[in-house]
C-alpha cells in the first residue's frame, strides 16, 4: 500500500522541520537540507533522527 498521500503531505524533517520527499524507490523520506534518507519500513516512516541515512544526491 505504501505510505499515503495524505500523510506525507504532514510529514516534517524531525531534525529541521523542512519539507520531506519519497526516494524515487518509495522505500524512504529524504530531507534534502539535512541530507538525510528515513527509510520506510512495513508501510511505515521510521522518523527518527538517529536511525536515518545519510543522503547520497541522486543515487537514491
Amino acid at each position: 500500500m505504501g505510505v499515503s498521500k495524505e500523510l506525507l503531505e504532514i510529514l516534517v524533517c524531525p531534525k529541521c522541520k523542512g519539507e520531506i520527499e519519497l526516494t524515487p524507490k518509495e522505500d524512504g523520506l529524504i530531507c534534502k537540507a539535512c541530507s538525510l534518507v528515513y527509510e520506510i519500513r512495513d508501510d511505515i516512516p521510521i522518523m527518527l533522527v538517529e536511525e536515518a541515512l545519510p543522503y547520497k544526491g541522486n543515487s537514491e
